[in-house]
């Protein structure tokens, strides 16, 4: 997804576990790395120690709850450092971790076991052998072209992965072919940038996925593969929001959707909508942007093709938001849905949000911002989230970028009340968790002496990654399931 600078919109950006046994002796938690044997240091870098520096305090200097175990690489024979990534995502059916690399143009997997990494899925097979992600699309300023670069958002179900790509087309992946080349089917949405963020219904069977950055923007919804045996994927409908709420000509955009099973929705996030207060500036006169956000509420079963401000008869169309505007989403308990609001679509929207998709009551979440995706992680009940935004100084409006810092944000899941924020490497946006284990894996990029423009420019992830290349970092919450208020066990549910 990545955060979009408006109005120009330059850039930075849920799950269902089958009952299966678990290997006996899962692997122990520790903060030795080598012993995890997954460290692949570059070359030129001496032997130094992953889960190092400031990525391993909160933000305040304390020892954090959410503590580094280990830095895993990405490490085919050809791996490049990491510049550009996007979304990630946990299977907990095949314990798999999943990130779009567009640095390696493929999808790189992570054993959420063994924390090793498996293969990056970079071609294609059969009738799309010649199916390849578009990879890093840099501009005339030789900064990564967000709009045009891929792979960007991943959802799994079962054997099937979706990786949405920088030219417009959403690539299936059958994740039971081994090796790089398992790229299946090639579906395009018909628009001319990334297929982004996306979400599946728990069945599996629908699939709804945001052209953020077409102009105006629209979302497609999918028949998916479910459980099938073969990839038969087709697009059932293109959906828009009318024009008075997301004017064309002004980069205004569609970014990452939620599926609520209890009410039978997709919710998508809207960064920016019109008149949200009345008179705000959404990008038509010069200035800051002062339109807060929106919610966009589509039934899978009676798609329409253009949505106009939300009816409560039909629970569809756009909700209005207050001092949100929002790029992630994702659902919680109690149809409770987490909202990545940020300033940098709104630089006076400086909370996280929690809206209630019944009642449409909602709660500020205090002292964090700036988030791209979030994650509700059922294994702990809390919320993380990819807080690349986030104001060091607090104010609102908040400070200029020089005054944002990279962090992970940890909220609790019953009370909305913020637990911690650990440094992150700078852009940080992407975050997923494996609820079997409360490992969350928060991807960082190499600095920029290595990669250039896009880069690490603190030495927060190097000192995580203890490498320069860059890496995902893995942590972990310890959970004390008779005395940590924060747990909430869903195991019963699955």
């Amino acid at each position: 997804m990545e955060l979009r600078s408006h109005a120009y919109l330059a850039g930075i950006r849920l799950p269902v576990r089958s009952a299966k046994s678990r290997k006996a002796g899962l692997l122990a938690s520790v903060c030795a790395p080598a012993l995890f044997g997954v460290i692949s240091l570059a070359a030129s870098d001496p032997a130094v120690a992953a889960c190092m520096g400031p990525g391993t305090h909160t933000s305040t200097g304390g020892t954090p709850q959410t503590k580094c175990v280990t830095a895993v690489q990405i490490t085919p024979p050809s791996a490049k450092p990491l510049r550009s990534f996007d979304i990630s995502f946990v299977s907990k059916e095949r314990d798999e971790y999943y990130l779009g690399d567009r640095s390696n143009k493929g999808v790189d997997v992570i054993n959420t076991n063994s924390l090793a990494f498996v293969r990056t899925i970079t071609g294609g097979t059969g009738a799309c052998s010649s199916c390849t992600f578009v990879g890093v699309v840099v501009n005339k300023k030789g900064a990564v072209d967000n709009n045009h670069s891929g792979p960007d958002g991943v959802a799994s179900h079962g054997r099937w992965l979706y990786a949405g790509d920088g030219d417009s087309t959403l690539k299936v992946i059958d994740l039971n072919i081994a090796g790089p080349n398992a790229i299946v089917q090639s579906v395009s949405t018909g628009g001319t940038t990334r297929v982004d963020e996306m979400a599946l219904t728990t069945d599996g069977k629908l699939l709804v996925a945001a052209n953020n950055a077409e102009d105006p923007p629209f979302a497609t919804l999918f028949n998916a593969n479910g459980d099938n045996a073969t990839s038969t994927v087709s697009i059932i409908a293109k959906l828009t929001v009318n024009p008075t709420i997301i004017p064309p000509g002004f980069g205004l955009s569609l970014e990452q959707p939620a599926w609520d099973p209890n009410t039978q929705r997709f919710y998508t996030s809207i960064p920016v909508i019109a008149n949200n207060l009345s008179g705000c500036n959404y990008g038509q006169v010069a200035g800051p942007i002062t339109c807060d956000g929106g919610l966009l509420v589509t039934d899978p079963k009676n798609p329409q093709p253009v949505y106009g401000a939300y009816t409560a008869t039909t629970n569809t169309g756009v909700i209005a938001l207050h001092s949100c505007g929002p790029n992630g989403a994702t659902l919680g308990p109690h149809n409770n849905i987490m909202l990545g609001c940020t300033p940098g679509n709104n630089p006076s929207d400086t909370i996280t949000q929690v809206i209630n998709v019944k009642t449409l009551n909602f709660v500020n979440v205090g002292n964090v911002t700036g988030s791209d995706e979030v994650w509700h992680n059922s294994g702990d009940n809390r919320y993380y989230l990819g807080a690349s935004k986030d104001c060091t100084t607090p104010g609102s409006p908040c400070p200029a970028a020089t005054q944002q810092t990279a962090v992970l944000g940890v909220v609790n899941g019953t009370t909305n009340f913020l637990i911690e924020k650990v440094p992150q490497s700078s852009g940080s946006h992407s975050v997923a968790a494996d609820s079997e284990h409360n490992r969350i894996f928060v991807p960082q990029v190499a600095p920029v002496s290595v990669v250039g423009t896009g880069g690490d420019t603190t030495t927060v992830g190097q000192q995580l990654c203890g490498s320069t290349n860059g890496c995902v970092v893995v942590y972990e919450h310890k959970v004390d399931h008779d005395h940590d208020e924060d747990h909430n066990d869903q195991r019963a549910e699955r």
